[in-house]
């Protein structure tokens, strides 16, 4: 008992550093969580949705296969999808 009224004041001061210390390390921590969370929303609203793939899918088939007609040069009907092809994609497109 005589030692911890000598040294009381020692032993709490030593013991205050030493959750301050970890008290830091703790705050460190938190802060590199909350970085990567920012990070890690960051690249998920980068990612599309799969309609909006669908989406973009169709539309890229659409122009390969207009393309697709123009270089063959064909018949009339050919002429007609063209312009099917070109109302879709302005649909598609909105």
């Amino acid at each position: 008992m005589n030692f911890l009224t000598q040294h009381f004041s020692k032993i709490v001061l030593g013991l205050l550093l030493a959750i301050f210390v970890q008290q830091c390390s703790n705050s460190r921590r938190v802060s590199n969580l909350e970085k990567q969370a920012r990070l890690t929303n960051a690249r998920l609203d980068s990612l599309i949705t799969r309609d909006e793939l669908l989406t973009r899918l169709e539309i890229e088939g659409l122009r390969a296969e207009k393309r697709m007609i123009q270089s063959t040069d064909r018949t009339m009907l050919d002429v007609n999808r063209q312009s099917e092809i070109d109302a879709q994609l302005k649909k598609l497109e909105r």
